[in-house]
């Protein structure tokens, strides 16, 4: 979202992020100055919903390879963690604008007691990292029959 302003004939004048300045004062740090600043940070986004008989997380990883994930479980906390590396700068190039994020990641996420946390599948595909987390046999849902 940005802020664009008018000159009063209608012509727009500045497009600004409200944020932006919230960002640059919290990231602010005296020891750096802003040409040797380095990218922020890179954070997945991430999505959980719950199913009938599982519970699927998706996070959206574009540039991630998959030899630099990893997903594992300990004492009910599932932790997804990688690395997305940043392109090579060469000399002579120059970057009028450098938004992408890149470097390392991790998430943890506290499975509920119905989570089998042996039961987990995770793929890769086009950049959407998606695992599957199965439930408990005794946390689905059946139907009990009525005798006469």
């Amino acid at each position: 979202m940005s802020l664009v302003r008018t000159n009063g004939n209608g012509s727009a004048k500045i497009a600004r992020d409200p944020y932006s300045i919230a960002r640059e004062l919290l990231g602010w740090d005296p020891f750096f100055t802003t040409a040797a600043r380095p990218a922020s940070a890179f954070s997945p986004a991430f999505e959980v919903k719950e199913t009938t008989d599982s519970f699927v997380l998706k996070a959206d990883i574009p540039g991630v390879e998959e030899k630099d994930l990893d997903v594992s479980v300990h004492n009910g906390v599932l932790t997804v963690s990688g690395h997305r590396a940043a392109e090579e700068r060469r000399d002579g190039e120059s970057y009028a604008l450098y938004e992408r994020q890149f470097g390392s990641f991790s998430r943890s996420f506290s499975l509920p007691d119905m989570a089998d946390g042996e039961r987990i599948e995770a793929k890769l595909e086009n950049g959407v990292l998606t695992l599957t987390v199965a439930k408990k046999a005794e946390a689905k849902p059946r139907k009990i029959s009525i005798k006469r």
